[in-house]
């Protein structure tokens, strides 16, 4: 019997995560279907996720419960997500033993609105992964600047991190720095750093939005529309191969050590116009993650094609970040708005989620 495409794609390296989690994906056995027939082996979670969970009334009986002992709708809402959490990192356990802690994970993202507060952002982190207390769950940080500083002293204090909302090759760069600085303190006090991991989250299909965008602005061009996403994701797996190699990195990977792979996000394709499945096709390789919105999951299982794509073209990909300059696109420029535009998101999110939970919290009062 011949592999599915995800099975193809699992084969070559790249590890199949989704972009989603309910309850009712759990009850109904969806997450354990898409396990074994999908080659899913990881699950991240953020705001909008939990929001369009929510919208069950399979969380109503744990609300209830809550609401006798908590009146802050935000706390209610990560033990809601937090139980959600707990569970997905069972039922994912035996890919994380299986596989030395390659995969398996399970990641809940900290309050979007203290990203511009390190200090915050760091007992976020220490809290939430004290109150999943599994060894698999990833806590997401995002990449901002004050964000930097909270991922290397979450790494150096032995909690495993997804960063999150990464756009830039400078940004990428600095997030692998952070997580090589925490693991050396890490080791430093004594940890084992075989029993910590961490994945860099490159978002990847809002970088096309917008420059396809600015393009339109200035006219003309059209040759451009749709190649800086790609173009920037395999130039940031050529970072990923210079800083996880070479004398520093090889002391920390004697020790046990793993890499901080590259995993890509926002790979479900925004404009019509382009091939539904491309941001998975056009970026496959080796030690890498693909985190997949579920119709994605179901689009490339249908009509996905496999090869190892991320290494091709890379001169390509150098020339292009250079043509979109003589176009008079300004890359930082581009990344800096997705960053604030990501964080703003996730924030907007955050707050309509709460004034849901309100809503219901009401509504079961009522009842």
């Amino acid at each position: 019997m011949s592999k599915s495409p995800l099975h193809q794609l699992s084969d070559l390296g790249q590890s199949v995560w989704i972009d989603s989690l309910s309850r009712e994906m759990m009850d109904s056995g969806e997450l354990e279907r898409l396990i074994e027939e999908d080659a899913v082996v990881g699950v991240t979670t953020n705001p909008s996720i939990f929001q369009k969970a929510f919208d069950s009334d399979s969380y109503d009986d744990e609300m209830r419960e809550l609401m006798d002992d908590e009146d802050d709708d935000k706390e209610v809402f990560f033990k809601l997500a937090v139980t959600d959490v707990k569970r997905a990192c069972d039922i994912l356990r035996p890919v994380w033993d299986s596989g030395n802690g390659r995969d398996g994970w399970v990641s809940l993202e900290v309050e979007p609105d203290i990203a511009s507060d390190t200090e915050k952002t760091t007992e976020e982190a220490r809290r939430l992964n004290k109150m999943v207390d599994r060894p698999n769950v990833f806590i997401k940080i995002p990449a901002t600047e004050p964000g930097l500083k909270a991922i290397e002293d979450s790494i150096a204090a032995g909690i495993p991190i997804n960063v999150t909302l990464i756009f830039s090759l400078e940004r990428h760069r600095q997030v692998a720095e952070a997580y090589i600085r925490g693991l050396e303190r890490f080791v430093e006090d004594g940890g084992d750093p075989s029993t910590l991991a961490s994945v860099a989250s490159f978002f990847v299909s809002r970088v096309d939005t917008e420059a396809d965008k600015r393009l339109d602005e200035i006219g003309g061009h059209d040759e451009l529309k749709g190649k800086l996403a790609i173009a920037n994701a395999k130039l940031a797996y050529q970072t990923y191969e210079e800083l996880f190699s070479g004398e520093r990195w090889q002391k920390l990977a004697d020790k046990g050590a793993t890499a901080q792979r590259c995993l890509w996000a926002s790979t479900s394709t925004k404009n019509p116009d382009y091939r539904d499945v491309i941001y998975v096709e056009e970026l496959i390789g080796r030690d890498t993650v693909n985190t997949m919105p579920l119709e994605t999951v179901e689009a490339f299982q249908d009509h996905g094609e496999v090869a190892e794509t991320l290494e091709q073209g890379v001169d390509e990909a150098r020339d292009l970040l250079r043509q979109f300059e003589e176009a008079g696109i300004d890359y930082d420029d581009v990344t800096r708005v997705l960053e604030e535009e990501g964080v703003e998101k996730f924030s907007k999110a955050f707050k309509e989620l709460l004034e849901d939970l309100a809503k219901k919290r009401d509504a079961l009062v009522a009842a």
